[in-house]
């Protein structure tokens, strides 16, 4: 962006062009493009929060999953976008929201849930981001969105297992650690059904 500003040229030919082969290098280089300041700032502060959320919490896998999404809502992009240029790294941001959110349903972990949470309050109002009639004037690639939701969603499922899993304060073969004389659960062990 700053090289486009500086220079007054667009790198628009980095973007994704769907179904066409001079389209195919955009897969990795249309999250580096931004059509301006406001589009760049809108994608990164997201991109930076989530990305942060996917190295904490999933640090065994975070590569993995990030390149992953990329590669993944880029591909999908090129597959089943319009015939344009598609730019930016909403994509990428979709991914990582979705990502997180459909963790947390699934998984259930406090502190999953919680930054889950954070995501919804802060970025909420993505979710119109896949109406583009909203937005008449600006040139929004919902589809990239759209695809960008749907990958999140898909790789949740794939890596739920190495999500964090929710503390268990007491397990099952131990309850008989906290029975009283007659073989009851003390008062003060609140009932886990």
């Amino acid at each position: 962006m700053l090289a486009q500003w500086h220079f007054s040229f667009t790198l628009y030919y980095l973007g994704v062009q769907p179904l066409h082969i001079n389209g195919l290098q955009g897969i990795v280089t249309s999250v580096f493009i931004h059509g301006n300041w406001g589009h760049l700032m809108g994608n990164s502060v997201p991109f930076l929060l989530f990305t942060a959320g996917l190295y904490y919490y999933y640090p065994k896998n975070a590569t993995r999953v990030f390149i992953g999404l990329w590669l993944t809502s880029g591909l999908y992009l090129w597959l089943f976008a319009r015939d344009n240029w598609h730019i930016g790294a909403s994509g990428l941001v979709y991914s990582l929201a979705t990502f997180h959110i459909t963790i947390a349903l699934l998984q259930r972990e406090m502190r999953i849930v919680s930054f889950s949470m954070l995501i919804v309050f802060l970025y909420g109002s993505m979710i119109w981001g896949f109406f583009p009639e909203f937005f008449p004037t600006e040139k929004i690639s919902w589809e990239g969105h759209l695809v960008g939701a749907v990958v999140g969603v898909v790789f949740a499922f794939f890596y739920r297992k190495d999500a964090p899993k929710p503390k268990q304060y007491f397990e099952d073969e131990d309850d008989d650690d906290f029975l009283d004389n007659d073989g009851n659960l003390p008062y003060w062990v609140s009932d886990r059904s």
